[in-house]
């Protein structure tokens, strides 16, 4: 069943042409990659399905029904929200203040810390993270901050969150806590964009990848049905013979 579907879409601005055309389906409970080089247009679809940006051309679906345009907190109240390799926390508040930042919880008029900190947890604890929610956000190393994000996003009741290079800041071993983060996220019923271009994450993270090339859709193709060199070819339009020249001898 599809939970996406991009209709023709086109985005354009003076000269340049940034999405021409673009149309394929999001299937529930996927993790699928998005995958070209600089500039096939991956950024543009990314604000075109979060609500920053609204299409010239042509209709974003979610759930079958027609996604509001340049509104993003209508677009997140919708069940859509994503996460981007740079961090958009607030280092002196505390991890809990962080995740309910906008939709604090009160007890009466008082903020109920503890509660956010219970809830926090929860969070935390599904994603397979051990951190303390009162603590604040500037002692974690950026692999717990960005799993600190990833707790905010699905904590808006999440139906698709969009991951945008979620590991370019990360060490090896902080890469293993998102892999598990994910796996956890998919297993719960979450439907993953998962935007990169590193080709061993998209192999072992993913189940369907999709190929933008200047602008346009190229192919959605199942992870299992091709290969790395299959994957560079359909993202630069032709195949790469010798990735590096050969020594020169003297």
């Amino acid at each position: 069943m599809s939970v996406l579907s991009l209709k023709s879409v086109v985005k354009e601005y003076p000269g340049v042409t940034a999405l021409a055309g673009v149309s394929f389906d999001l299937e529930a409970g996927e993790v699928h990659a998005i995958m070209g080089e600089n500039g096939a247009g991956k950024s543009t679809l990314i604000k075109t399905i979060t609500g920053a940006i609204t299409p010239t051309k042509g209709e974003v679906l979610f759930n079958k029904n027609v996604l509001p345009s340049g509104d993003p907190r209508a677009v997140i109240d919708l069940g859509i929200s994503a996460i981007y390799q740079e961090l958009s926390l607030f280092s002196e508040l505390t991890v809990a203040e962080n995740i309910f930042y906008g939709n604090e919880i009160y007890k009466g008029f008082v903020l109920d810390k503890e509660q956010m900190n219970q809830e926090a947890s929860e969070l935390l604890s599904s994603l397979g993270a051990d951190i303390d929610p009162s603590v604040q956000v500037k002692t974690l190393s950026i692999g717990f901050q960005q799993l600190v994000e990833l707790a905010k996003a699905v904590s808006k009741e999440c139906q698709l969150l969009i991951m945008d290079e979620p590991t370019a800041p990360l060490t090896n071993q902080e890469v293993k806590f998102m892999y598990e983060a994910v796996r956890r996220l998919q297993s719960q019923g979450v439907t993953i964009i998962y935007v990169s271009h590193r080709l061993n994450e998209v192999f072992d993270l993913c189940d369907r990848v999709t190929i933008l090339r200047d602008g346009q859709y190229i192919t959605t193709r199942n992870i299992s049905e091709v290969d790395e060199d299959e994957l560079i070819r359909l993202m630069v339009g032709r195949t790469i013979t010798n990735e590096y020249p050969p020594h020169c001898i003297l």
